[in-house]
């Protein structure tokens, strides 16, 4: 039986990578729900359009993006929980 992928751990290699990329895939669900993506995606969204010509300015660092951030729900408050 020493020969089997059981015998030589192939099953438990194969279940924590099953695990880790669900637990990846949780995160990344987690952070998009929370907000807490919003600075890649707008970091991947000025790439494009400075791709494509339409912006000339230097991207936000990301603490001027999330005071913006906070700024923006300030003088535009929306539903929301707090």
């Amino acid at each position: 039986m020493s020969g089997s992928p059981l015998a030589r751990g192939e099953g438990r290699t194969t279940a924590l990578a099953a695990v880790r990329s669900s637990l990846t895939a949780a995160r990344a669900y987690l952070r998009g729900v929370m907000g807490a993506d919003a600075y890649e995606k707008y970091l991947e969204h000025h790439r494009a359009e400075t791709a494509a010509g339409r912006c000339d300015h230097a991207a936000m660092t990301e603490r001027e993006f999330w005071r913006d951030h906070a700024d923006r729900q300030d003088a535009n408050p929306q539903g929301r929980c707090c």
